[in-house]
């Protein structure tokens, strides 16, 4: 869901550009950032000293 929402962030800002709405869309970008990077936080597998101890 995180990943459909960067996509739709990324056009959209994209549109918000064309149509010369700079703040938001540079706002848009960033925000898709953060949640790509989340993403990848994410799917990231857990420490070995984590999955040690269970």
């Amino acid at each position: 869901m995180a990943v459909l929402a960067v996509i739709m962030l990324v056009i959209g800002s994209g549109a918000l550009w064309r149509r010369g709405v700079r703040k938001q869309a540079i706002l848009m970008i960033v925000l898709a950032v953060i949640l790509g990077a989340n993403v990848a936080i994410w799917s990231l597998p857990p420490p070995a000293a984590l999955s040690a101890q269970r």
